[in-house]
């Protein structure tokens, strides 16, 4: 069958290695079957158990959801040096897990009496270091049909359609062709934000657009229907790292719940581990469910019942029942003590001893129940509460961003030719006082303990990971505004005031001045870069 017409790329990539291009997307490409005698065949341990719903809801069917595993000590990433610049310019949401892999499963069980075990069950998944839940997903739904009736030659055709793929770029419309049918990523931008549309190319030749909403962000208002009367107490769960544990009936419940959790402090980053799916079989299960110290600022998925006992000592459990269609309205239910939850079937709810710092919002409550009743949309549902979150956050840091602010240096203190001035320390005390006047309360109608909360905050790895990367960026300012100052300099009339012996140390403190701030160029205004 004829494939999609030529789609012209904006420019050539410098792209040296077959493969490259694949593997600015993805890392590989499993394919996981169940054999009765040896278990999940493949090579990957870890791989192959995170591949298969370990639950007993008998996931007949199609089934997808995601896991993340941690890369091996010492290995690499096929990824190299292609996505430095996209990380550099991506949002938050957007930038690559350095340290693990994402996972994206599309599984099959479908009876089958000429097989010994009665089911035909395999797994396609696609393992890579984006983030990109709805993208790799919409991809999944468009191959693996179509590789579980045709096989091999089909998968390796898809892969030589994406290693003709243009590597993720911020800013650029992008059309990715994949056995007939194209995928056009538009415009990925410095806010998280994001439209990809599916245009299928049928026989007729006619053009249908399909438009997901976003290329990484899963259903916010269907994940936390469960449990929405408690959305604001999850946001301040997630946002101090607590460790949470999600047990839920299936992997696609678990996994979209995990992501959701993930999400809701968006733009701030989750810093702690997560596990969208998590499995007995992990390489990480003992040090995750011993009882010999604290559970660790992790939020945990899983479906087997063998964790309601193992886990029965972490201090904050939901317990996700099958999710309802958005039309239905969940019903209200308390916070429940954690000695109620004694297994799996234990009722939907939040377990835990928590008391929230900020009081709870009941319009937002009031305004979600009013569209359930009313039918609204579930895209609407949605983007209500993703933008309640989002504003809840933006209340939340915007006194940090402008304390940190503060800790640079003038741009006047900046000498060409002395070392940069160093950053002011972070003062705890410093910023406390700061929040009597410039604190949330000027962008947040929420009342309650907001002082509370930030010294909490000022403790939990979300805020180290946060204000490292600040400290980082600020740095390359520094470093960049000093650069800026050296090209405003008139160097010759620098040189005839010093000695060859000066000269030549002037010079080579230039050429390391340089080297160093090579990867930090793009800060610095166009005009002094080219001097």
């Amino acid at each position: 069958a004829p494939g999609p017409p030529a789609l012209e790329e904006p420019e050539q990539e410098p792209l040296l290695l077959p493969w490259d291009r694949f593997s600015s997307w993805l890392h590989c490409i499993c394919v996981v079957g169940f054999d009765l005698e040896l278990g999940q065949a493949v090579e990957k341990t870890s791989i192959c158990y995170l591949s298969f719903p370990d639950s007993n809801s008998g996931c007949l069917g199609d089934t997808q959801f995601c896991f993340r595993f941690r890369q091996a000590a010492g290995s690499k990433s096929s990824l190299g040096c292609f996505l430095d610049h996209f990380d550099r310019d991506a949002p938050v949401c957007l930038k690559r897990d350095q340290g693990y892999y994402y996972g994206y499963v599309y599984f099959r069980q479908v009876r089958d009496k000429t097989l010994k075990r009665g089911y035909f069950q395999k797994s396609l998944v696609l393992i890579s270091k984006l983030p990109y839940v709805t993208f790799f997903h919409s991809l999944l739904k468009l191959i693996a049909p179509e590789y579980f009736e045709k096989q091999e030659p089909f998968l390796e055709a898809a892969c030589n359609d994406i290693d003709r793929w243009p590597t993720p770029c911020p800013g650029k419309i992008l059309t990715l062709p994949i056995m007939g049918v194209v995928m056009k990523v538009t415009r990925i931008t410095s806010v998280c934000s994001h439209v990809m549309s599916l245009i299928f190319h049928s026989q007729s030749d006619s053009l249908v657009s399909i438009v997901l909403p976003t290329v990484h962000e899963v259903d916010l208002f269907r994940c936390f229907h469960p449990v929405f009367f408690h959305i604001q107490m999850l946001w301040e769960l997630v946002l101090l790292s607590e460790a949470l544990v999600v047990m839920a009936p299936s992997p696609a419940e678990s996994s979209d719940t995990v992501l959701a959790l993930v999400s809701c402090i968006s733009p701030l980053r989750y810093c702690s581990d997560f596990r969208p799916y998590f499995t007995i079989h992990d390489s990480e299960f003992k040090e995750y469910t011993t009882r010999t110290q604290a559970p660790p600022s992790v939020i945990l998925g899983v479906t087997n019942p063998f964790f309601a006992k193992t886990l029965q000592h972490w201090p904050h459990i939901i317990r996700i029942g099958d999710m309802k269609q958005a039309g239905e309205m969940a019903k209200q239910m308390k916070v429940k003590k954690l000695k109620n939850l004694k297994t799996l079937d234990s009722k939907p709810g939040v377990y835990t001893a928590y008391k929230p710092f900020l009081n709870k919002d009941e319009d937002i409550i009031k305004q979600l129940q009013k569209g359930v009743q009313q039918k609204r949309p579930s895209a609407a549902q949605n983007a209500i509460l993703r933008r309640y979150f989002l504003e809840l956050t933006q209340s939340f840091i915007i006194p940090l961003e402008r304390y940190v602010a503060s800790l640079m240096p003038l741009q006047k203190s900046i000498s060409p030719w002395k070392s940069p001035p160093q950053l002011r320390p972070f003062n705890q005390e410093e910023f406390m006082k700061t929040l009597e006047k410039a604190g949330p309360q000027l962008t947040s109608r929420l009342k309650g303990d907001w002082i509370g909360l930030y010294r909490q905050f000022l403790r939990s790895p979300n805020f180290d990971g946060w204000f490292r990367n600040r400290r980082k960026e600020m740095m390359q300012k520094l470093e960049a505004l000093h650069l800026e100052a050296l090209c405003e300099e008139d160097l010759q009339l620098r040189i005839q005031k010093h000695t060859e012996v000066e000269t030549v140390d002037l010079v080579l403190k230039l050429k390391e001045k340089l080297v160093s701030t090579a990867l930090i160029l793009w800060v610095i205004k166009k005009e002094f870069s080219q001097k």
